[in-house]
């Protein structure tokens, strides 16, 4: 099975492009929702941890988000409590995958909490920041503050483009992406 791992800025069109390779895909942050929904050993770690802003069960984002605005080192508290839960439920999909030529993860930070090994094909979507900035205001949730301190915790795009296999420049134009990803698709199951 291939492993496909597609990495980028915040807004860059990461799950977008994920969907349109046509295999399953595992969004991470559909699965941390899930998390806050269901899991009430995390709600009680990040009350534990962050105890003047985490309330209610299931977990708030908007005490999540208090919490990062409070104090930035919040942010790195909330991930090393969420990520092994999505470290754990990333595996559990491959192995249930195992029989799909191929499985697309994305996963913010996948390079960053060292969710990848060598045999992942690493896919960069690259995307004009101010065409990103115009779309992330846009979303219903946008808080410049917020999408900063998640920037600082990732790799610059610098070098997640280095450590990517393949690039696709996204111009949020449909049929240039679709294009793109089957020109990769093929690439990659030539080599395999």
């Amino acid at each position: 099975m291939i492993n496909i791992g597609i990495i980028g800025d915040i807004g860059s069109g990461k799950s977008f492009v994920a969907k349109q390779f046509g295999y399953p895909v595992f969004n991470a942050d559909r699965e941390v929702a899930k998390i806050y929904k269901t899991e009430k050993s995390c709600y009680l770690k990040l009350k534990k941890k962050l105890p003047e802003y985490i309330k209610s069960y299931p977990i708030n984002k908007k005490e999540l988000g208090r919490a990062i605005l409070g104090n930035k080192n919040n942010l790195k508290k909330i991930v090393k409590i969420v990520h092994p839960l999505v470290r754990k439920r990333m595996k559990f999909f491959i192995k249930k995958n195992y029989n799909s030529k191929m499985v697309v993860l994305d996963i913010p930070l996948l390079i960053e909490n060292k969710m990848y090994d060598k045999n992942f094909i690493l896919i960069f979507i690259e995307a004009k920041k101010k065409i990103i900035n115009k779309k992330l205001k846009k979303r219903s949730n946008y808080n410049r503050v917020l999408i900063n301190n998640f920037r600082k915790l990732q790799t610059s795009s610098k070098t997640k483009k280095i450590l990517s296999h393949y690039v696709i420049k996204n111009n949020f134009k449909l049929l240039n992406i679709k294009k793109s990803v089957k020109s990769i698709k093929k690439q990659i199951l030539l080599k395999k």
